[in-house]
């Protein structure tokens, strides 16, 4: 049996080099790399597969500062989507995730970077998610709560919007830093928690619909290959 730190690492070093492998992953390619304890390990192992010649010319866009640090520090260059050699367009892009049910639904956001993480996401032409086995869940609402970025000028506005779907907010504080969360982008994340489980399509929807609201965690609108490690050393894919 291996821990849950040891799973994230198994499944993302699988996920590099199953893609390599499968030539999904190849020299030249224009890469989206998340954010979070289980993405950061898998940049690492592309890192180490730039370094040992197997892969050449990546050119990588990043999710928040945590990944670009990583990114610059392991010498893997970084530019933008707007960046003229990126077009706004990417050909795969790699993370974590913070809860995956059975249709492959995500809530992401656990790092305070999910309108980045989207946008990457959701402009990348195949999108691969590496995930420990407890991140493997039946239902969505209860556990994990949903983050929401959100303009802090319109924090109660929001937050009465979204308690008349049922949800219960709360403002994400920082940990050593007085005062709430701040993201990359200079929002705000509101917690989302429901005592029932709920549709994660039909909510994300109704949750973009309040004026304030900059992005949800809920994922739905692709379904990614996932690749879950298990406490047995296994990693079971999902297409």
């Amino acid at each position: 049996m291996i821990s849950k730190d040891e799973q994230k690492i198994l499944a993302a070093r699988t996920a590099i080099d199953t893609l390599i492998r499968e030539g999904k992953i190849f020299s030249g390619m224009k890469i989206g790399l998340g954010t979070g304890s289980t993405a950061i390990p898998a940049v690492k192992r592309l890192s180490e597969r730039i370094d040992d010649g197997t892969l050449t010319d990546i050119k990588a866009v990043v999710t928040s500062f945590q990944t670009e640090n990583c990114c610059r520090d392991w010498g893997i260059p970084v530019f933008t989507l707007n960046d003229r050699s990126i077009g706004g367009q990417l050909d795969l892009a790699i993370d974590g995730a913070d809860e995956i049910d059975e249709e492959n639904n995500l809530i992401k956001g656990g790092g305070a970077a999910l309108l980045l993480e989207k946008i990457v996401a959701y402009n990348s032409k195949l999108f691969v998610i590496v995930a420990d086995s407890s991140k493997s869940v039946k239902n969505m609402g209860t556990a994990f709560p949903l983050p929401v970025e959100i303009i802090a000028f319109a924090r109660l506005c929001v937050q009465k919007r979204i308690e008349k779907l049922g949800g219960k907010c709360v403002l994400r504080e920082g940990v050593r830093k007085c005062g709430p969360v701040i993201t990359d982008n200079g929002n705000q994340i509101l917690d989302v928690t429901w005592e029932t489980p709920v549709d994660p399509r039909k909510m994300e929807d109704e949750i973009a619909k309040i004026p304030g609201v900059v992005e949800t965690g809920f994922f739905t609108k692709l379904r990614p290959t996932v690749f879950i490690a298990q406490k047995d050393c296994s990693v079971v894919v999902r297409q």
